[in-house]
């Protein structure tokens, strides 16, 4: 089904309103313009041009490719990159869309099919295309020859059209054609202001029909996984880009709570990662996960997004050294006052998958009340989200047999549900006390960030052992 564009775009050249109210990131129907490609492509390759994408174009044609950019650009620890190829197609006399693929690839092998190491295609230049642009023979060659992308090749990949940037644009452009059609100049105006520059990622199924103003969201976790923390930064990115505040809340001691936010505020230079590090917190003899690299990779992407002028705060919300009743209540109390005071704001909170519940009770105790479940019966707007995940590895720390916590990277059994992130909420609360739950692939093991001596994590990556058994 495809939505027309007349009165949106009507109400878009008086008050802007279809950009308010459009709050899924994942539209499922097509942005269609009334207006010719030779009006509309203008507008688009110019919105490339002015929020810094390099790009290049087939001659003649409505047609480009972007060069990579690496997500949270200026990051440490990020490891994924994405470019687009956008082109522009008539639909009906007077009419077209603008489709556009995203190309993501990753350091990280988890999205790599088996053989995608190898080029299995026709290479994609011909006489009208000498470039061969949008093809995967000039992607590698490309690579081959660019150094500083060289990490990229045969590495993993991802490629899937990007409805949600489709409607980005249009709802950006459409104004100007809007404007532009009252006039009967023979070339239409170009006037595209500067949007947010930072690279978001692949768009998170399902997150924006939850993460809103006024929500609470509560993240149960597998601890020491790479793609919990990538997910979380992910959706901060998506929510703040939409232009609503985000608000973090991390399983990690509330006495880091200052460190946490000088962090957020500095430039994220070498002396600022060592007061971010100096607290014994990421030093633990039994790091169980949640002081892994991924964690700082998470605190660094939410530096970088302030950078760039989003609206993005973390809080802490542990307190060593309670534990049981009396630390899911004081973690509820620390969650509850920040939710108090940011009802225009989305919190996303996340923790240990145990802490989330929204049913009173476990297995060795009945009487037990996770922080879930406390918020839920003080907010209004609680979710509490499980993870989902496909088989995979995490650091994990665990009694073994002589009774001793062992650490280390450990297998993690799941199911396959492709390799798209996403959110999917059930009808109703199930049993475990969970609204629903969110999918984060393969999942693949994050050490700790103080590792064998490396830190901060960024620097310089610690070796991975094999999975223990």
């Amino acid at each position: 089904m495809r939505r027309m564009a007349v009165g949106c775009l009507l109400l878009l050249a008086t008050l802007s309103g279809c950009s308010s109210r459009f709050v899924d990131f994942t539209p499922d129907e097509e942005a269609i313009y009334d207006q010719p490609i030779d009006e509309v492509w203008p507008q688009v390759r110019a919105y490339f041009s002015v929020n810094g994408f390099a790009f290049r174009e087939t001659p003649g044609g409505a047609q480009l490719e972007t060069e990579w950019r690496e997500e949270f650009a200026g990051s440490k620890v990020a490891a994924y990159w994405h470019r687009y190829l956008v082109i522009a197609k008539p639909e009906g006399p007077h009419r077209c869309k603008v489709v556009i693929t995203r190309d993501t690839r990753s350091v990280n092998k988890a999205l790599q099919a088996p053989g995608s190491d190898l080029l299995w295609t026709v290479d994609g230049r011909t006489a009208d295309n000498p470039t061969g642009l949008g093809s995967d023979m000039a992607a590698q060659l490309e690579m081959q020859k660019a150094d500083d992308n060289a990490v990229l090749v045969g590495q993993s990949r991802h490629t899937a059209r990007d409805m949600a940037m489709e409607w980005k644009i249009f709802r950006k452009i459409s104004p100007v054609l809007a404007q532009n059609a009252k006039k009967s100049a023979d070339s239409p105006d170009v006037v595209v202001t500067k949007d947010a520059s930072i690279e978001c990622g692949v768009p998170i199924l399902g997150l924006g029909k939850l993460a809103r103003a006024g929500n609470v969201v509560l993240l149960g976790e597998l601890h020491g996984t790479q793609q919990v923390p990538h997910f979380v930064a992910q959706s901060v990115c998506q929510v703040a880009t939409q232009g609503i505040p985000v608000t973090v809340g991390l399983e990690v001691p509330d006495m880091n709570q200052a460190r946490l936010e000088a962090f957020l505020a500095s430039p994220g230079k070498q002396e600022d990662w060592a007061k971010l590090m100096e607290s014994p917190f990421w030093r633990s003899p039994y790091p169980d996960g949640r002081n892994s690299e991924g964690v700082v990779f998470l605190i660094d992407a939410l530096r970088k997004l302030r950078s760039q002028g989003l609206d993005v705060q973390v809080f802490a919300f542990d307190r060593p050294p309670l534990d049981g009743d009396a630390r899911e209540e004081a973690m509820a109390k620390t969650v509850r006052d920040v939710a108090l005071k940011s009802q225009k704001r989305a919190l996303l909170v996340v923790s240990g998958n145990l802490h989330p519940r929204q049913v009173k009770g476990l297995p060795w105790n009945p009487d037990y009340r996770p922080m879930g479940q406390r918020l839920a019966s003080e907010l209004p707007q609680v979710y509490s989200l499980d993870i989902a995940y496909n088989s995979g590895s995490a650091w994990i720390c665990a009694v073994d047999k002589d009774q001793k916590l062992d650490c280390g990277v450990k297998p993690a059994k799941g199911q396959d549900n492709g390799d798209r992130y996403f959110v999917q909420l059930f009808d109703g609360r199930n049993g475990q006390g969970y609204n629903g739950f969110y999918y984060v692939g393969v999942v693949s093991a994050s050490l700790p960030a103080v590792y064998n001596g490396v830190e901060p994590a960024g620097d310089a990556q610690a070796s991975v052992p094999a999975p223990t058994k």
